[in-house]
Formats: C-alpha cells, structure tokens, sequence
C-alpha cells in the first residue's frame, strides 16, 4: 500500500512539473519559438536530405530493375590521348557493325536473350493526322527480343515478328505518350499509320506505362525495326548495341566473360590486343549512382549534426536565461517544500519539451522539403518513418544534454539567497 501511495506522488509530481514547463514555455512565447524554430531548421535540414535521398535511391532502383537487374550491353568506346595542349596520338575504336551484332546474337550459346539495337533520333517528332508532338521522343531500331531485354511490356497490339524485324518493315511499337499526345481518349490506335521524323509506320503494339522516373520518361519512345533505322535513318559510322539478359540459372558475371571472350573473336582480337568494346551491367550507372549518394547521406547527416549542435547551445543559453529569471520562483518553491531533483525535473522537462517541440516542427518542414525533389524528378511521395524516429531521438537527446546543466544550477540555487534576488 505504501508502495502504490509512493508511485502515485511520483505521477502526480510529474505531471506537475510538466504542468509548470507548459505554463513557462507560454509565458516566454517569443523566445520559445525562436527556439523551437532554431532545432527545427536542424531537424528539418537532417530530414529533408535524407529523405530526399531515399525517395530518389527508391526511384534509381525501380528505373533500373525495369530494365533488367540480370542483363548488359555490349557497346563500341574511343578516345583522345593528348598531353596538354598538344594531341599526341588518337585511339579510335571500330564502331561495331550490325554483321558482327548478327553475328554475336546468332553464336551465344549459353541461355540467354540477345538482342540488337541502335539509337535511331533523340528528338523525333511524332505525328498523327493534324496532331504532332514535340520533338522529344526517342526513336530507337530494334529487334523482336529487345522489347524483353530492355524491360518494356506490350500493353495493346503485338510485338514485332522475327521476319518484320529482319526486313525492315514500316511497323512501329509506340510508347504510351503517344496515346495521350496524339489519339482521344479510348481511340483504338493499332493500325493507324503515324510519321515518325519522316518516315510512316503502321503501329502494332503500345508498350505499358512506366511512368517518368530518375532517368526520365520511358513511354516517350518509338521502336521500330533495326534493319529499317538501317535504311531510313542512316548516318556516318553507325554503332549497334547488344543487350544480353541471361536466364535465371545463369550467373551474370559467367555470361558477361562468356560474352566477352565470344565477341572478341568475332572482332579479330589476339590474346595479346586490348578489348575495344564495353561490356556494361544494366545496373552499373545505378550501383554508381548508390555510391555518390552513400557520400551525400554522410555528409547530410554530419551537416544536420553540426546544426543541431549550434541549437543545443542556443537551447542551453535560453535556460541558462531562464533560470536566472525565475530565481526568486525557485527560491519559493524551495521555500515550500521541493528538493533539488524536483528543481531539476522541472528545468529539464522544460528543455524536452522545447525539444520535442523543434522535432514536431523539424520533422514536418523536412518531410514536406525532402519530398519536393524526387516528386519534380518523377518519384513518388514518402513518409520517412526511420528518420522521423531519428528526429525526434536525436531531439530528445538536444534536450536533455541542453537542460542538464541549467537544471543542475537551478536546484543548487540557496533558497534564502533566491528570495532576496531581484
């Protein structure tokens, strides 16, 4: 029974000192706020990047994985050699022709999707009787396997056959801005005939919506087939590209040395002689950019650090006021009965609660800010439920470490010197 009357003295004390933080934050309005908005620009700052951060490494992954986790591509490179102002000697690596694309596709044997393409415009025109869109589609010849490799699924129509990819007939497979640009809302679009630069094509398939991501749109894009970018979009030196997505069985690291030992006999190359192709993993740009931003968290969360620091002092120099203030106030309640650690309670239940009161606050600006980037990038809104708890921890923390030493020379105050201050 004296167990329970001790416990609930102890509850009732609590609240009590809460009770008078609550009355003293109302009675400092202003300098609370400042305060209040001093840990929540920290809190806000902290959050909002790594937020920030999340929400765009969630939307680099999903960009990629639609791509293929499992595939690469097998691309030409070259460069310049010069030391200083003076080119000393050029390398200049053969493009690679469709033959030796042929080639590679028809001679892989380990199991696996291969597929040829070629980047045919980047900023192609669409157009549709008396209706065009504006020159940022990308137009790109490809083969019936690519549609696969590249991560793409028919959502109307069909995919190219073997036979219209091989002789090049004036056949496309349109994103699903096409749709929206081009065709009213329900208007079956298979087998409207649309230009494309200026060429015509039939269409034959819409590709499903991906939405816009990290990397952009990926319904902004027109396939057709690669022996037809081969006749109608011909340019100097054209370059093919091949795209290799391994089964399930397969180890990726197994087909790209596969890949590439096969493609360098098709390439003329001795033992001895330098590769002069890229052999790339789909998901390489994305490990990249999973790097860079590993950097930026760290130093995003030590720049959030350095300002919460800057407000524990601030937090701290207001309490420090505080108690000078309220030193006749300590004095009585002294006077009438409260020891040093219900002096102490009630300064560092003051200095929480600000506390808490900047997390609430840093918290909300650095959802709200954090979210602002990866929506304009084309990702989607979220709740950062790990870096909220972080917040509010590490607010907490501002908190207690601020009113530690206000609380501990307010209850030392001497009451009888106190009632004598003014």
């Amino acid at each position: 029974m004296k167990r329970n009357s001790v416990y609930f003295r102890r509850i009732a004390l609590v609240r009590e000192n809460f009770r008078i933080a609550f009355l003293s934050i109302r009675s400092n309005l202003l300098r609370t706020i400042l305060t209040i908005m001093i840990i929540a620009f920290g809190i806000m700052a902290l959050v909002g990047i790594l937020t920030a951060i999340d929400s765009l490494e969630r939307s680099v992954n999903s960009s990629f994985s639609a791509m293929g986790a499992k595939s690469f591509t097998i691309r030409n490179r070259g460069f310049n050699v010069q030391i200083g102002s003076r080119r000393e000697r050029s390398i200049n690596y053969d493009r690679i022709t469709y033959d030796e694309a042929l080639r590679f596709k028809n001679e892989f044997r380990l199991n696996a999707v291969v597929s040829v393409f070629i980047g045919a415009s980047g900023n192609a025109t669409i157009k549709y009787q008396s209706k065009k869109t504006n020159p940022n589609y990308s137009v790109r010849g490809v083969d019936e396997k690519y549609i696969e490799t590249a991560g793409f699924e028919i959502g109307q129509g069909r995919n190219f056959s073997e036979q219209e990819a091989a002789s090049g007939e004036s056949v496309v497979v349109v994103g699903a801005e096409v749709l929206k640009d081009l065709f009213i809302a329900g208007q079956n679009p298979i087998d409207k005939e649309i230009s494309v630069s200026n060429g015509k094509y039939r269409i034959i398939g819409v590709l499903k919506e991906k939405g816009a991501s990290f990397v952009g749109s990926g319904d902004r894009i027109c396939l057709i087939p690669v022996t037809n970018v081969r006749q109608y979009f011909s340019y100097p030196n054209m370059s093919f590209n091949i795209s290799v997505m391994p089964a399930e069985e397969v180890g990726i690291e197994e087909a790209m040395g596969e890949a590439e030992s096969l493609f360098r006999v098709i390439r003329g190359l001795g033992p001895k002689d330098m590769t002069d192709f890229h052999v790339v993993r789909s998901d390489s740009i994305a490990q990249l950019l999973m790097d860079s931003m590993s950097s930026i968290t760290i130093a995003a969360t030590l720049i959030g650090i350095i300002t919460l620091l800057g407000a524990a002092i601030g937090l701290m120099n207001i309490m420090l006021v505080s108690v000078a203030e309220r030193t006749q106030e300590i004095g009585i309640r002294k006077a009438i009965g409260a020891n040093n650690r219900t002096i102490q309670q009630q300064f560092l239940f003051e200095a929480v609660l600000i506390g808490q009161l900047g997390g609430i606050v840093g918290v909300l600006l650095g959802i709200v800010v954090g979210n602002i980037i990866p929506l304009i990038a084309g990702g989607s809104f979220s709740v950062p439920w790990a870096w909220m708890l972080l917040g509010f921890v590490l607010c907490f923390i501002v908190g207690v470490i601020s009113g530690l030493y206000p609380a501990i020379k307010a209850s030392r105050v001497d009451p009888i010197e106190s009632l004598r201050f003014e």
